[in-house]
C-alpha cells in the first residue's frame, strides 16, 4: 500500500501536533515536497514533531491559523497543490475553559485556510479534517452517517459541526467551478505513539505509569470507537488522492472509524493498555467530570469503504499493542523516536496491503 505523492507539493496545517507529524512522516516516506504551518511545540515537554526532526526534514512555518494575513501569504509562498488541514483546539475539556480560542481556531480558522486556499491557484484539493464529535449525539447504539444532523453541546463539539458547515459552504457556493476540490474527514479516537497531550486516555496512562501516580478514570464506561493513528491517515491520503483525480464524488463528508469490535469501553481500554506495557499495575481511581461528556459515539464507515475502499486493516488487540509498544521504546531510548514510528509505518502499509490483497477475488 502505497500513495500517489511522489514529488508532489503537500501542504499539512498543525504538522507540530501528535496526528500531524505521523502524516508528515507518512508523506515523506511517500517522497512528497511537504511543508507545514502550525503553532511552536510547548517546551519542556515531549513532542513528537521535535522527537523526529522534521523542521530539518520538511518546510515547517510557525503560524497562528488565526492571522489570515499570515496563513495567507504563507500559503500563497509555498503553492501547495494539497493541503492537509489538521490544525485545531483539540481537547473537549480545554473548549469549556477557552471557548472563544476554540471557536476562533476550529471555525474561523478553517475558514482561513480555505479562503487562502481558494486565492491560492495551485492549490487542486483539500481534505479538511474535523472530528466525530460534529454530530448531534443521541447516544445511539449504531453508527452515524455522514448524513444525520451535525450539533453539539460543549464547545468543541459545536465548533467542529461549525467547521463542516463552513467547509460546505465553500465547497457549494465559493468554489464550483473553480478546479478547487474540497472534503471533510471526521476521525474516532484516535490513539498512537508520540502523542503527549493534556487530557487523553494514553498518554495519561503512560504518564501515570512512567511517574508511578494512580491513573484518573472519568467515564470508565463510555463508548468509543478507538483506532490507531495510521488507519485514520489512510483515508485522509485515499481521499487526497481521489480530490487530485478530479472525483467530484470525492468532494463531501466521510468517516473513517474502526471495525465494530474496537468500539469497546474506556475501562477496557485500560485494561488492555496496561497488559500490553506489562510490568506491576498500576491503581486506578475514578473521578466523575464536572463537564457533560458522551457517553457513547459509533460512526458507520461504509461510505468509505464501498466508494474509497478504505477499511480497518488493525483489530482493537493489534492497534492497543503497537501503541503501547511505542511508548515502552520511547520510554526506553528517546531518540528511537524516528525509527519507531517508520517502522509502524512500514509494517501498516504491508498489513494493509496484504488486507486489500485479501478482499480480491
Amino acid at each position: 500500500m502505497t500513495h500517489s505523492y511522489r514529488g508532489m507539493r503537500v501542504l499539512v496545517t498543525g504538522h507540530t501536533g501528535f496526528k500531524g507529524a505521523w502524516l508528515a512522516s507518512c508523506l515523506l516516506q511517500d517522497g512528497a515536497e511537504v511543508a507545514g504551518l502550525a503553532l511552536a511545540p510547548e517546551p519542556g515537554t515531549p513532542n513528537l514533531f521535535r522527537d523526529l526532526d522534521l523542521a530539518s526534514r520538511m518546510r515547517s512555518e510557525i503560524v497562528d491559523i488565526r492571522d489570515f494575513d499570515t496563513v495567507s501569504t504563507a500559503i500563497a509562498r509555498f503553492q501547495p497543490e494539497i493541503i492537509f488541514h489538521l490544525a485545531a483546539q483539540s481537547l473537549v475539556r480545554r473548549s469549556y475553559a477557552d471557548p472563544l480560542g476554540t471557536f476562533a481556531v476550529n471555525v474561523m480558522g478553517t475558514a482561513h485556510v480555505l479562503e487562502a486556499a481558494r486565492r491560492t491557484g495551485t492549490v487542486r484539493a483539500v481534505v479538511c479534517v474535523t472530528s466525530d464529535k460534529c454530530y448531534e449525539n443521541r447516544e445511539w447504539v449504531w453508527g452515524y452517517r455522514e448524513s444525520d444532523p451535525l450539533g453539539g453541546k460543549d464547545p468543541y463539539s459545536a465548533s467542529k459541526a461549525a467547521a463542516e458547515i463552513v467547509a460546505a459552504s465553500y465547497r457549494q457556493a465559493l468554489l464550483t467551478g473553480s478546479g478547487l476540490r474540497l472534503a471533510t474527514a471526521r476521525g474516532g479516537n484516535v490513539i498512537g505513539g508520540g502523542d503527549w497531550s493534556e487530557d487523553r486516555l494514553i498518554p495519561d496512562l503512560v504518564r501515570a505509569i512512567r511517574a508511578g501516580t494512580p491513573l484518573v478514570l472519568r467515564h470508565p464506561a463510555a463508548v468509543r470507537p478507538w483506532q490507531h493513528v495510521l488507519e485514520l491517515l489512510h483515508g485522509y491520503l485515499l481521499l487526497g488522492e481521489r480530490l487530485l483525480a478530479a472525483d467530484d464524488e470525492a468532494a463531501g463528508a466521510w468517516n473513517f472509524g474502526p471495525a465494530r469490535a474496537s468500539e469497546v469501553t474506556v475501562g477496557r481500554l485500560v485494561a488492555e493498555a496496561l497488559a500490553a506495557w506489562g510490568g506491576d499495575p498500576i491503581p486506578v481511581r475514578v473521578e466523575p467530570s464536572a463537564v457533560a461528556e458522551a457517553g457513547i459515539l459509533k460512526l458507520d464507515t461504509a461510505k468509505a469503504e464501498a466508494k474509497l475502499a478504505w477499511r480497518p486493516a488493525l483489530d482493537f488487540a493489534t492497534t492497543v499493542r503497537q501503541t503501547m509498544a511505542w511508548y515502552r521504546g520511547y520510554s526506553e531510548q528517546p531518540a528511537t523516536a524516528r525509527d519507531l514510528v517508520e517502522t509502524q509505518i512500514a509494517e501498516y502499509r504491508r498489513v494493509a496491503a496484504a488486507a486489500d490483497e485479501g478482499d480480491r477475488p
